[in-house]
């Protein structure tokens, strides 16, 4: 009987639920404070995570989630590239 590997779980900046971390896309800010979508979710920097829903994504720059998590204003460059990315999977 093989042991089963433990999913890793994110929380959702916006809806708060804990999901699959594959099931998220990454916001990461350097120490230099460089703002940037992490597909891969493996580079350096303090991660936010949101759920691959264009919804949520629209929610979190109204709401400023993510602006408060990585303690940094988003550009809405972001935003836009975080829409691009869930609609292009």
């Amino acid at each position: 009987m093989s042991k089963q590997r433990k999913v890793p779980l994110r929380k959702c900046v916006v809806s708060q639920e804990m999901v699959p971390k594959k099931s998220l896309i990454r916001v990461v800010k350097t120490k230099d404070g460089e703002i940037f979508v992490d597909p891969t979710g493996k580079k350096n920097g303090r991660g936010a995570y949101l759920s691959r829903d264009v919804d949520i994504i629209k929610k979190a720059e109204q709401t400023k989630a993510l602006d408060r998590q990585l303690d940094i204003a988003i550009p809405s460059e972001i935003y836009q590239q975080l829409i691009a990315e869930v609609e292009g999977n």
